[in-house]
Formats: structure tokens, sequence, C-alpha cells
């Protein structure tokens, strides 16, 4: 974003900002929410298993590094952890095939389950980015704070808010 309200009402599943007072905003449930920290920009990611393997990690840091002002440090939010994830093997080949094994676990039910933060840290790894920090509560695991779609089918999400200091 170059000026304020430029692309307001927009559905993206990334957005940055080197404007200062210019909140850039991603919502999420069970997905990675994620703040890329840059030295003069800031940018937003919503990190599902669809958008981390399209590249949505890798293409807002080069769109900051393009303003730029490279990111150098992320802070993760509250997700759906591994252990409350299972997922379909053949989508966890393909997610895995791209970051690794790493990604792959054994959820609370003895069946496959998806590690979205280990993904979402080989992403940022590979864009140059090794400080993060928060890992987050898991959405499913804490009804109490969260609202979780995959685990209680809630309509309900979480804003994730970034922007520079005047």
């Amino acid at each position: 974003m170059t000026r304020p309200g430029e692309h307001a009402g927009v559905e993206a599943d990334a957005a940055v900002t080197a404007v200062r007072s210019a909140p850039v905003a991603v919502t999420t449930a069970d997905c990675v929410p994620v703040v890329l920290v840059g030295d003069g920009a800031v940018g937003v990611i919503h990190a599902g298993w669809r958008g981390l393997l399209a590249g949505v990690v890798s293409s807002a840091a080069e769109a900051m590094a393009a303003l730029g002002h490279p990111a150098h440090r992320a802070v993760v939010g509250p997700h759906i952890c591994g252990r409350c994830y299972e997922f379909g093997p053949a989508e966890l080949d393909r997610v895995a095939a791209r970051w690794g094994d790493r990604v792959r676990v054994t959820t609370a039910l003895g069946t496959p389950g998806l590690d979205m933060l280990a993904g979402v840290r080989a992403a940022l790894t590979e864009v140059g980015v090794d400080r993060v920090d928060g890992e987050g509560g898991c959405t499913a695991c804490d009804p109490d704070h969260y609202w979780s779609h995959r685990a209680r089918t809630e309509a309900g999400r979480v804003a994730t808010v970034a922007w520079l200091e005047p």
C-alpha cells in the first residue's frame, strides 16, 4: 500500500505498507496470522496451507523488499496446532514435499496432522527471516479465547492488524 485506504476492502491473504499510520490487516480462524516487520515497513499474512503452498509468505516478503524495507522479523498469532489439525494424506504429502517432513505430526487422535507453524517457519527462513516471535495459542484447544472453524465450525475470526508508528 502506498497511501492510506488504497486497498480498503480488498480480499487478500497478505498486505504490506511503508506508509506511516496506515494499518494493514488480515483475519484468520485456524490459519496462521503472521506480522512481518522491517525497518520502515510492515506486512500481515493469512497463512493457510493453500496460501503457504502458493507462496504467500515469499510474496509478502518480496513486496516489502520492493518497497526498500526487507522483513527481518516475524510475529505469529493464534492458529490451530498440529495435534488438533487432522489432515488428509494426499494434501499432507503436497505440503511436506514443499516444506519438509517437519510439517508432519500425529494428532491427539493418532491420525495424520499438519503443523502449520513448522511450514510457516520454513517459509520465513527461506526468505531470510530467522527471528520468529510468538507461538500463538491453539484455536482448537482454547475455546475460551479463540474461534475455530475446524474444531467447532464457529464463524468468528481474529483480526491481525499492523501499522508503522507516525
